[in-house]
């Protein structure tokens, strides 16, 4: 015990050093409520509804529906037509794979509430629904889109039998079912060539694959490759290869530094420097060896090629998010990688100052949760007025220096301007 309480007093120094620098550099988001309420000065667009969550909405609605309504070709026509012109939502998620999200929801809703009955006396609400699902796909057997949906439906199922725990932690059976699921899903797949058929979801769902895979049979790098060449506007394909690349998955902080230069320049006419970006985009914020290899000026130089390249306010709004919460949210667990977080957090002033026109809270609200796509809202409500307080205190900081000078700022299309009080 004694050597216990001195190793902790030892640290207190090191530990105060640590806040002392942390509140130079990041100040609380708190810290507009400190000063009288900046954010009452002020004035900016609240995109409480935006346009893209509107079309993200009915896209997955109206998969849902054709499925419920059993119009499986119909369905089908849509999804292809949608894959192969990269349709996507406003905001930039791709329109087939909302479709074929809702044409699941049912099956794979119904399996969550399943395994959460704990009265459930019978194991046939765990497989009616994908039996159902297969049934389908025997009667459209040489359709690429049917056999994807089913076989999507098959590796969420995989992760819900899995969960969220360590792997050494999991039930015996709930290990069995998740590969189960894997296995077939990989078997319904194997027929159809992505890249014959020119399609970029049939290549993500392969991507999806990877977690069920033999290490010696992983190419994680080619297959995102293909991914990626075959649909190098998305950046949730870059996203998702760097956090793929991390060690706690399949890859390398070597490996991850060169996929990311490596799609940097073969997405180099598009993006700019911003292929970087967004491959270390997700790996930085969660794991603090990745940020602390980050190479900051090139992820810098592609923030601003990205906004360059897509100006529009989901992914200004996404961007300085990430640098305002997301990023500085680790600040202090690695004196390594602190350094690199401040300097790509500082990016927040000029994305707000130059770029910003309206916030959007659920970007920010999930800006909070480091971007967890799968985690479940409770309340909507509750959880966009969070990301709208969030974005409130963090754009009333950043002016608080005009605000206290008697300032209100209003935004505009052309930017924030200052008008007297």
């Amino acid at each position: 015990m004694l050597h216990l309480a001195r190793t902790f007093l030892s640290t207190l120094p090191k530990l105060a050093a640590r806040r002392s620098r942390r509140a130079a550099n990041f100040p609380a988001l708190s810290a507009a409520s400190q000063a009288g309420r900046l954010e009452d000065s002020l004035s900016i667009p609240i995109a409480d509804h935006s346009r893209d969550e509107k079309e993200c909405r009915e896209a997955r609605m109206r998969g849902q529906f054709m499925a419920r309504q059993d119009r499986w070709s119909e369905l089908s026509a849509e999804i292809r037509a949608a894959d192969s012109e990269r349709a996507r939502t406003s905001g930039g998620t791709p329109i087939a794979d909302l479709l074929a999200f809702g044409a699941r929801s049912d099956v794979v809703g119904a399996l969550e509430e399943a395994l959460e009955d704990s009265s459930r006396k019978s194991d046939l609400p765990l497989t009616a629904g994908i039996r159902g699902l297969e049934f389908v796909l025997q009667d459209h057997p040489d359709d690429p889109y049917i056999s994807l949906i089913v076989a999507l439906a098959h590796i969420d199922m995989a992760w819900i039998w899995r969960g969220t725990v360590r792997d050494t932690i999991i039930p015996k059976l709930n290990k069995q079912k998740c590969a189960a699921h894997f296995d077939r899903a990989g078997a319904i797949l194997a027929r159809w060539c992505s890249l014959e058929l020119n399609s970029p979801i049939l290549q993500a769902a392969c991507c999806s694959m990877l977690a069920g895979r033999r290490a010696q049979d992983r190419n994680v790098a080619d297959c995102y490759e293909d991914l990626i060449d075959l649909d190098p506007r998305n950046p949730r394909h870059m996203r998702a290869l760097g956090n793929h690349l991390l060690p706690r998955w399949f890859g390398s902080y070597q490996e991850l530094e060169l996929e990311a230069r490596r799609t940097a320049a073969r997405t180099q006419d598009i993006w700019g420097a911003g292929g970087y970006t967004w491959v270390c985009f997700d790996a930085i914020a969660l794991d603090e060896n990745a940020c602390a290899r980050v190479d900051v000026d090139f992820f810098i130089d592609g923030l601003r090629d990205i906004v360059a390249a897509r100006p529009d306010q989901e992914t200004v709004n996404l961007l300085a998010s990430y640098c305002a919460v997301t990023l500085r949210a680790g600040f202090g667990l690695s004196e390594d990688a602190d350094m690199p977080r401040i300097r790509i957090c500082q990016a927040t002033e000029w994305l707000v100052r130059d770029h910003l026109t309206e916030v959007h809270p659920l970007i920010w609200a999930h800006a909070a949760d480091g971007f967890a796509n799968n985690m479940r809202v409770s309340s909507p409500g509750r959880f966009a007025a969070r990301g709208r307080a969030d974005a409130l205190h963090v754009i009333a900081d950043l002016f608080r220096d005009e605000i206290r000078r008697g300032n209100r700022v209003v935004f505009t299309p052309d930017g924030p301007q200052l008008h007297g009080i």
